[in-house]
């Protein structure tokens, strides 16, 4: 199949998890999901971030944001790893992972979304099999691809980025934006190409044109 892009649809599929059986687009509903892969269980980049994710929970939430794991393992090997998580992520603060992690010991769904590591020869199992790479999907309730990362195997995610990243992807629905590097919530935003100066002195009166083409404003948000 052809690789997928942002602007993607992202491929649903039916799978076992740790929180029960799911359809991936009914899963997701009408909120944003995060899909994100891990080479395998027990390894000690992945239990440090899947205690992040348990302990930002509250930060997903707030976003209308599901989080989901995949790792080439069994339901039994998932449900023995949480617990390894869990108490390793006790050491930073409190962590009881909640959300799903999908069992995907034939490799399909990694498969179908193109997470195999087929370059790096140490990432495989004792079978010789390509584990995953450190993928990441932001996906929107459209169920359309609007971000991926992939990481090596050697580097643990980064979800404050990640986060910020969604936190830009929403104010630009709601709102004819873009956000210029290194963005954080509540900096100044680009007023989007597409809007008008006469538009944008309704839109957003507080702006300033730098150039014809980069015209930046406040935007308040709750």
């Amino acid at each position: 199949m052809p690789s997928l892009r942002l602007g993607s649809i992202a491929p649903d599929f039916e799978a076992d998890t740790t929180a029960g059986p799911i359809k991936f687009h009914d899963w997701i509903g009408n909120s944003w999901a995060v899909l994100f892969s891990h080479p395998g269980d027990f390894t000690p980049v992945c239990t440090t971030e899947l205690g992040e994710v348990a302990r930002r929970a509250p930060d997903f939430e707030k976003r209308n944001v599901k989080v989901i794991g995949i790792s080439a393992n069994g339901l039994e090997e998932h449900h023995k790893w949480v617990k390894d998580i869990n108490e390793f992520g006790s050491k930073v603060g409190p962590t009881d992972v909640q959300f799903p992690i999908i069992a995907d010991e034939d490799r399909k769904i990694s498969t179908l979304y193109d997470m195999l590591d087929e370059q790096d020869a140490t990432n495989r199992d004792a079978k010789g099999l390509p584990f995953t790479i450190r993928t990441v999907f932001v996906i929107d309730p459209k169920k359309v691809i609007r971000l991926t990362l992939s990481y090596p195997a050697s580097t643990g995610r980064n979800f404050d980025e990640i986060i910020r990243v969604i936190d830009s992807l929403q104010l630009g629905d709601k709102h004819r934006v873009t956000t210029p590097v290194n963005w954080k919530k509540g900096d100044d935003v680009i007023v989007h190409p597409t809007v008008s100066n006469d538009e944008a002195k309704t839109l957003f009166p507080e702006f300033t044109q730098h150039y014809a083409y980069l015209r930046t404003t406040p935007l308040k948000v709750e």
